[in-house]
């Protein structure tokens, strides 16, 4: 009875032991846990940033309908002209700015593949081979110190860290942003070079027009020199209408060579924008009366937003930024890692494949930002900052693109009210030069009279080839406001980051 008395005290102390073990266990857990919480407290985000306002469609002065005239893809082939549809084609397959943009695109979706690879398992398999001589008077006891052997190590290794708290995902996000910002890049600068180009023909092909007018113009100053002088030699002129007569040969001669240094300079620009040497097309002559004004729209929807290439561009940046954000708070967080490993190791390779040889483990790791607390918050307010920037650049393109695209359309419909005037005082002028004409072959009027009446009809000339070359380049300018005929098509590269 003693004995047993005995045992039960000794059961008893044993279980209040283990129970005792059990409840310090736990308050060390709870203590622990209550630290953990507390450190991590530590590192608080602060409060949240209230993000710039991005501007609507409303706001920019669009309205709610489609815009009835959109862009076509390669909208140049609408203006007839088989010389201008070469140039352009040339430009966007061999311009050196259209490479880089390309060249960057191909960065940024690469970027993007790297950080979705990132996010998953990842997994090596490593194979060293060493020989060394051990010290004889370090840690490593007899007898391997003081000798030379050979050591051999096979090993697996897989790690993952899961995506608790977002971290990975909004980082993933922000790249494609990046990636897709970059595509919409591209396609703006290939749409920025093919109106270039369609403005710089243009331009070469307004020169050539007016070295026209001014080659008839020099033609009929020869003809008043020549008359000017065949009357002050019968008498009917002085030295000064002949001394005038003469000087405006050659201001003719001088106006015709500034024009063709500007042709020559021209066609050089030309070739540079198409990739090819600047001498590349020294006999390129390009007439206004090849052209074809296109359609003009009479209100701007706000589906031009998504039209432009550009302001999609800025709108993926601001997407981006905002997934720059939300990486950035998750930070915040813990960080958990899974890792484990398997493998051989031996010192003395003949020995390596042995089963004696094997290791394995397994490298759980939870790291928490404790007292990173501050250096976190300023990397998230820089975040923010650079969320608001984005927002903020995008808000700009949008009213650029709106200001762009009611410029043209102004001047479009005011160029139209110039053109009927023009006509008018063009066909004035021609009325006056026929009823001169008229005259001198009647025997009423003399020829100077004649040639001083062309005189006026040549000026004419002058300003409907500026007006015209005008009408065509602002017609060019919107067809790149427009979005150049692009489609958005920077979804594709969701779609194949989830496959």
């Amino acid at each position: 009875q003693p004995r047993s008395r005995g045992l039960g005290a000794v059961y008893k102390r044993q279980s209040l032991s283990t129970r005792s073990a059990l409840a310090a266990h736990l308050a060390v857990s709870a203590v622990a846990l209550a630290a953990a919480l507390l450190l991590v407290g530590c590192a608080n985000p602060g409060p949240a940033h209230t993000p710039l306002a991005q501007t609507t469609p409303a706001a920019a002065g669009l309205t709610a309908v489609t815009t009835d005239v959109v862009a076509p893809s390669q909208w140049w082939k609408a203006l007839g002209d088989e010389q201008l549809n070469t140039l352009i084609d040339t430009a966007l397959q061999g311009s050196p700015s259209l490479a880089v943009s390309r060249a960057r695109l191909e960065q940024a979706v690469a970027l993007s593949q790297v950080r979705e690879a990132a996010n998953g398992p990842q997994a090596t398999l490593g194979v060293d081979a060493t020989r060394q001589r051990y010290t004889a008077n370090g840690l490593v006891p007899a007898p391997v110190a003081g000798n030379t052997y050979n050591s051999g190590t096979v090993q697996a290794t897989l790690s993952w860290s899961p995506d608790f708290f977002g971290q990975h995902a909004a980082e993933l996000q922000a790249a494609l942003g990046q990636a897709r910002a970059a595509q919409a890049d591209a396609a703006a600068a290939a749409n920025t070079l093919a109106a270039q180009v369609g403005r710089s023909y243009v331009a070469l092909a307004r020169l050539v027009a007016q070295r026209d007018v001014a080659t008839r113009a020099l033609e009929q100053r020869e003809e008043q020199r020549k008359l000017t002088q065949e009357r002050t030699s019968a008498g009917l002129d002085s030295q000064v209408e002949l001394t005038q007569a003469q000087a405006a040969v050659p201001d003719a001669r001088t106006q015709i060579e500034a024009l063709e240094e500007q042709i020559t300079l021209g066609r050089r620009q030309l070739a540079v924008l198409t990739g090819q040497a600047p001498d590349a097309l020294p006999q390129l002559t390009p007439r206004l009366a090849a052209l074809q004004p296109t359609a003009v729209p009479e209100v701007l929807g706000a589906d031009l937003l998504g039209r432009r290439p550009d302001v999609v561009a800025a709108r993926w940046r601001v997407e981006a930024a905002t997934q720059g954000v939300n990486s950035a708070r998750s930070e915040f967080y813990p960080n958990i890692n899974i890792g484990a490993f398997i493998g051989l190791n031996s010192l003395g390779l003949d020995r390596l494949f042995n089963g004696s040889s094997r290791q394995m483990g397994v490298t759980p790791a939870l790291r928490l930002p404790i007292f990173d607390g501050g250096r976190l918050r300023a990397q998230l307010g820089g975040r923010a900052a650079e969320m608001d920037v984005a927002i903020a650049q995008y808000n700009g393109a949008v009213l650029d693109a709106v200001k762009e695209a009611g410029d043209a359309v102004a001047s479009i419909q005011s160029l139209t009210r110039q053109q009927a005037l023009q006509d008018e005082a063009v066909a004035s002028a021609e009325k006056a030069y026929r009823f001169a004409q008229e005259r001198y072959r009647a025997g009423l009027g003399n020829y100077l009279v004649v040639l001083s009446t062309e005189s006026q009809v040549l000026a004419q000339r002058r300003l409907a080839v500026d007006l015209r070359a005008r009408q065509l380049d602002t017609r060019l300018v919107l067809m790149k406001a427009l979005g150049g005929g692009w489609t958005d098509d920077t979804a594709v590269l969701h779609t194949a980051a989830a496959h």
